[in-house]
C-alpha cells in the first residue's frame, strides 16, 4: 500500500472502499476498491476530503483487510450460514436457516483479543430465523500482518467456529398434575400455553395426560408417556417445595436421572430437568411459565429443541443475567434477560 497525493494517483488502482458522508442525504460507498482512479474523480475525492489516497502495493507478509476477512469468515462460517461481503473490508454472516445458533464463547474471546483483529456476535444460544444477522468481521487496518491470521486460525482449531443448529425434536407429550384440574374443578390453562411454546420450535403435543396429586401417579403418567416415545416429556404443575407438589420426586422414582431442580433463573428458580437412559429429556415446568412473559423455559427450549444435552454447569452459569427485569412490556428476547454469557 502506497500513500500519493490525489492529483498523482490517476491510472492507480484504490485499495480500499472510500465512504461519502453528507448529512441528511447519504452515507455510502463512493469508489470502491479496486476502482481505477481516473482525472475526473479527483474533484470528488478532493470534496470528500480525500487529498491522498492509499493505493495498493503488496508487501510479503500481509494482508489487504478484504483478504483478512474472508480468513476470519473460513475460520467461523459452519453449517446453516450465508455470508454477505467484504464490504469495506467487513464481512457479515446471515442465518440460512432457522434454527439455534451457537459458537465457542471461550475460543471466540481468545480471537478476539489478537490486536486489531475483530469478530462480533449475536448472543450466544439465540433462536435464530432465516435472514437474521448472526455476525460481522474484520480486521482494524486496512494492512494486517499476516501472522496475526495465522495465530487466529490455530487459535479457532479445524472445526468452524459458528453453526446454526436446525431444531431436531418434533413431539412431546405434557403431563398435567394437579387433583384440581383431574377433577374438573379448575380448567388447564397450562396446557394451551406450553402447546404455543412449543410451536414456535415445531414440537407438536401428541398426548396430554392429566392427573391427580401423588408421588406414585405422575411416576405412573411419566412412564406411561415415555413408553410411546416421544422426542419430549413436559410434566406442568406441583414443582413447588410445598408437601403436596410431588412432581420431582415421580421424575425421580420415573427413573430419568435429573440434572437440576433449581436454576439461578427467576422466574424459573424451580425449573427441573432430566433425562431418561435413552436420551429423552423431561423438564418439570414451574408456574411461573403459565403467566410470565419470559422465563428459564424460554431460555432452554430452543437449545433442547436442537437436540443439546445440557449439564448442571449450562445452568449455574445462567445466574449472570438471569435476572427478568419485569418490563411493564416484555420484549424478551430482545432484552437483557439470559444474555449473561
Amino acid at each position: 500500500m502506497k500513500l500519493l497525493r490525489v492529483e498523482e494517483a490517476v491510472g492507480s488502482v484504490l485499495c480500499h472502499d472510500l465512504t461519502r458522508i453528507v448529512k441528511g442525504e447519504m452515507k455510502g460507498v463512493q469508489f470502491r476498491k479496486g476502482h481505477v482512479i481516473r482525472e475526473e474523480d479527483i474533484p470528488m475525492l478532493l470534496s470528500m476530503g480525500k487529498e491522498q489516497i492509499y493505493i495498493w502495493e503488496k508487501i510479503e507478509g500481509t494482508l489487504h483487510e478484504d483478504e483478512a476477512a474472508e480468513v476470519l469468515a473460513a475460520i467461523c462460517r459452519g453449517t446453516g450460514i450465508d455470508r454477505k461481503g467484504p464490504r469495506e473490508g467487513k464481512i457479515e454472516f446471515i442465518a440460512q436457516t432457522d434454527g439455534l445458533f451457537q459458537y465457542d464463547a471461550d475460543i471466540l474471546a481468545r480471537i478476539n483479543e489478537i490486536e486489531d483483529v475483530i469478530i462480533a456476535v449475536r448472543h450466544n444460544h439465540s433462536a435464530v430465523k432465516t435472514g437474521d444477522k448472526l455476525a460481522a468481521m474484520k480486521v482494524i487496518p486496512l494492512v494486517i500482518e499476516e501472522k496475526k491470521l495465522f495465530l487466529a486460525k490455530s487459535t479457532a482449531g479445524e472445526a468452524p467456529l459458528m453453526n446454526i443448529l436446525p431444531y431436531r425434536l418434533k413431539n412431546a407429550a405434557v403431563i398435567t398434575t394437579g387433583s384440581e384440574v383431574a377433577k374438573g374443578l379448575v380448567t388447564d390453562t397450562f396446557g394451551p400455553v406450553l402447546k404455543e411454546k412449543l410451536a414456535a420450535y415445531g414440537i407438536r403435543v401428541i398426548k396430554q395426560i392429566v392427573v391427580a396429586d401423588g408421588t406414585g401417579l405422575v411416576a405412573g403418567a411419566i412412564a406411561a408417556a415415555h413408553s410411546e416415545k416421544p422426542d419430549l416429556i413436559l410434566c406442568s404443575g406441583g414443582m413447588s417445595v410445598d408437601p403436596d407438589d410431588n412432581t420431582p420426586g415421580a421424575i425421580r422414582q420415573s427413573g430419568a436421572r435429573i440434572v437440576t431442580y433449581g436454576t439461578p433463573v427467576i422466574p424459573g428458580a424451580m425449573f427441573l430437568l432430566a433425562y431418561f437412559d435413552d436420551g429423552t429429556p423431561v423438564m418439570g415446568i414451574p408456574g411461573c411459565v403459565m403467566f410470565a412473559g419470559a422465563t428459564v423455559f424460554d431460555m432452554i427450549l430452543p437449545r433442547i429443541a436442537a437436540g443439546q444435552r445440557l449439564e448442571r454447569r449450562d445452568f449455574t452459569r445462567m445466574g449472570i443475567g438471569g435476572l427478568c427485569l419485569s418490563c411493564p412490556e416484555c420484549h424478551y428476547p430482545v432484552c437483557p434477560f439470559g444474555k449473561g454469557i
